[in-house]
């Protein structure tokens, strides 16, 4: 239940809480009577209002500020109502919403991206927009490092795989080992190159997973997470001569659902979980990734 200040009035023994309070001031953001960019009473002028001690508002806006409602609660004036996130619109495929969200990513100082994918087609595609952007001097990021775990070379993969099964000799196999080296050439070539023509510190780094993941996942800067589910699909293919019937996933036109750490605390706890979901994994089971030429 929302308290309000009438709530107060009636019953002026009720103690209130910070909860309480947070709540009634969420609710006069929400209905206009707070507008984003207005500062808030003073604490003081709050802990009278609410029948409180300071701490007890200190604590109200501190979960207000965990929801990415207001700002500057730490500082010496009063706070200020947060301007509403970036809106991110409808989920669009990865094809389409990488680029631009990678770009973004690489207007900062120093760039941290971090992906698990299946392989690195679309991530190396969609990252010549950024790259594009820092040749022609439009962003300058000191620093840029990548993090990629693909699935290992040495396991058994949940797709692609041929519809009928394969022998020890799986063709669906080596056309995606071929693909998955070919494209994280391209893509650690592409950022050397923006160290050696710009002087940006890069580090491109490669992992192998032990199982095929689901879904791929992009951390970007720790401030954003974008995730897509794998859907699988019978389709055939010609390579090297041979129709190949097999079950696969078009990662290219799987939907990204965007979750922002400043958008509130359920999306922050998102992006952080998935962090921790990244690093556990980069740190403990999965091993060194070699490409072969």
């Amino acid at each position: 239940m929302v308290v309000t200040q009438e709530n107060v009035a009636v019953n002026g023994s009720r103690k209130l809480s910070s909860q309480d309070i947070a709540d009634t001031l969420r609710e006069r953001i929400r209905a206009g009577e707070l507008r984003a960019g207005e500062r808030l009473p003073t604490q003081a002028e709050l802990a009278e209002e609410f029948g409180v001690e300071r701490g007890t508002v200190r604590q109200a806006l501190r979960v207000l500020q965990e929801d990415g409602l207001l700002t500057h609660v730490s500082k010496g004036s009063p706070p200020r109502v947060a301007e509403p996130a970036p809106e991110r619109g409808e989920p669009q495929p990865t094809m389409v919403a990488l680029a631009p969200r990678l770009s973004e990513a690489f207007s900062a100082e120093q760039v941290r991206v971090d992906v698990v994918c299946h392989t690195s087609e679309t991530l190396m595609l969609a990252l010549g927009e950024p790259v594009r952007l820092i040749h022609e001097g439009r962003i300058r990021p000191r620093s840029i490092d990548v993090r990629v775990l693909l699935p290992s070379r040495d396991i058994n993969l949940a797709f692609p795989v041929l519809v009928a099964g394969g022998g020890d000799d799986d063709p669906v196999h080596q056309r995606w080992l071929q693909m998955r080296n070919a494209q994280l050439q391209v893509l650690r070539h592409n950022l050397h190159a923006v160290r050696a023509t710009h002087g940006v510190d890069v580090r491109v780094t490669f992992r192998a997973l032990p199982f095929t993941p689901p879904v791929k996942l992009y951390l970007l800067n720790g401030e954003e997470a974008l995730i897509g589910y794998y859907l699988l699909t019978r389709r055939e293919e010609e390579w090297e001569s041979r129709r190949l019937d097999m079950y696969d996933a078009l990662g290219s036109q799987s939907l990204l659902f965007s979750f922002v750490r400043r958008a509130g605390r359920r999306d922050a706890a998102f992006v952080e979980e998935s962090q921790k979901w990244f690093d556990a994994l980069w740190e403990t089971i999965t091993t060194d990734l070699t490409l072969f030429s």
